[in-house]
């Protein structure tokens, strides 16, 4: 019965409509967290300046609901439900007509895709929850970090441990391999970084890329951290490139890397360890 169940429930076209609703409140994360964090940085700086801060209102993941930010028109549920809603709306505010951004979709759209593509990786075993619950955090922080260049580690810390405890739990990858990763993972990108600050006097990434990196390496295992930072560099490089070239480079030619590093660690899980070693003649 079981597994009449899982096979109901765990399927690829189940996970892709539960990809779907996990992705709408993936655009919620996406856009509070920073301002989450924001308000606390400045109600601490006040505190320890001893000044009275001039902060927004308080803000959660569920509070206040959420609105149209051009005239305030609170979102019904009916205009809230993943892709088909926007779809609806023809992409525009119900009440001012204001242009609703395109983003909410594909984010939508990406998370369904992703999860079914994990249902087909893992089949319909619990466990198969778990590895789309890591994608949806991946999902998260190359979201926050592509808008703010912020990896929070209110995101990140978490999936570490998370990563950590689904092995020790027999869940996962195997013990060493996942605390290793974790290892290897933080100090390859710590290495890298102060290389690059003692040569150029310049700091070319930030402490939450080798945090998200350490994440990957307790979910994934030491061995398929290279092959992340290839995916990731090689995919970064041709975006800069492209970024350039059209001219769209944002202001101080500032490319995070977390979106790469998420989407080579999303592209090794989906692909297997063993062929992803296949592919690099490690075998």
């Amino acid at each position: 019965m079981h597994k009449e169940l899982a096979e109901l429930f765990l399927n690829p076209v189940a996970l892709a409509v539960l990809g779907l609703c996990i992705g709408s409140f993936l655009n919620v994360v996406i856009h509070r967290v920073p301002l989450m964090l924001e308000r606390a940085w400045r109600i601490d700086s006040a505190d320890i300046l001893g000044v009275k801060a001039e902060v927004p209102e308080p803000i959660t993941l569920s509070k206040p609901r959420s609105r149209c930010p051009s005239c305030g028109h609170q979102i019904a549920w009916h205009e809230n439900i993943p892709v088909v809603s926007w779809l609806r709306l023809r992409g525009r505010c119900s009440a001012c007509k204001a242009p609703i951004s395109a983003r909410y979709p594909f984010v939508e759209i990406l998370t369904g895709v992703l999860f079914a593509a994990v249902g087909w990786r893992f089949g319909a075993q619990p466990v198969t929850l778990l590895w789309c619950g890591m994608v949806a955090v991946l999902v998260a922080l190359a979201g926050i970090d592509w808008d703010t260049t912020l990896l929070p580690d209110n995101l990140t810390l978490p999936l570490l441990w998370a990563g950590l405890v689904a092995s020790a739990m027999g869940w996962t990858i195997p013990m060493a391999s996942a605390i290793w990763g974790a290892v290897a993972g933080y100090l390859s990108l710590w290495s890298v970084y102060w290389l690059f600050k003692l040569t150029t006097k310049k700091e070319g990434m930030g402490a939450g890329d080798f945090k998200l990196l350490a994440a990957m390496g307790a979910w994934l295992g030491w061995q398929m951290l290279l092959p992340i930072t290839l995916a990731a560099s090689l995919v970064g490089t041709v975006v800069g490139l492209g970024m350039m070239a059209t001219g769209s480079m944002r202001e101080g030619k500032v490319i995070p890397f977390g979106p790469f590093l998420a989407g080579g660690g999303i592209l090794v899980l989906l692909a297997g360890q063993a062929r992803v070693l296949d592919w690099l003649g490690w075998a």
